[in-house]
């Protein structure tokens, strides 16, 4: 490549990152948001910051049964809190959450309700998946999708 196709290459690079780095970026949140709703139902062993799910009160229980749910399904009743989460991304960044004030409660808990993460360990659960898809992005940006399938080997912890 001669000098000036070198520049040229350079100067479309900032173009390429934000079409490449969107698309990684849309994939880390349908990871994401596919691992948070899988969490939900099923107790979590914690992993990173985030600790294991606490059991249910027996009181939660025998409410659950009340109302004609599953007695020890953490989260998961109508499906309604996990329905709700969702991904948003463009090429600066990637949201993944829910408008739902009970998967707050219950990511970050009560006084009466200890925190079960959702968001944050499903963050945990998918970090190499996280990294594979953001180091494909750069490398698709820089060297094109057609090298090494636009991704190579991540190396770190």
């Amino acid at each position: 490549m001669s000098l000036l196709g070198f520049i040229g290459h350079i100067a479309a690079f900032e173009h390429r990152l934000q079409h490449h780095g969107r698309a990684a970026l849309e994939r880390v949140g349908r990871a994401v948001e596919a691992e948070a709703k899988r969490e939900i139902g099923t107790y979590q062993a914690g992993g990173g910051p985030f600790a294991a799910w606490a059991e249910l009160a027996d009181s939660t229980k025998e409410d659950r049964v009340k109302q004609g749910f599953t007695p020890n399904d953490p989260g998961l009743r109508s499906g309604e809190m996990r329905d709700s989460i969702g991904h948003a991304a463009d090429h600066e960044g990637v949201v993944i959450g829910s408008d739902d004030d009970k998967l707050v409660w219950f990511e970050l808990g009560t006084a009466k309700q200890p925190p079960r993460s959702v968001l944050g360990l499903a963050v945990v659960h998918k970090e190499h998946e996280i990294k594979a898809h953001l180091g494909g992005g750069v490398v698709s940006a820089l060297i094109g999708h057609d090298v090494f399938n636009g991704r190579l080997p991540i190396i770190g912890p």
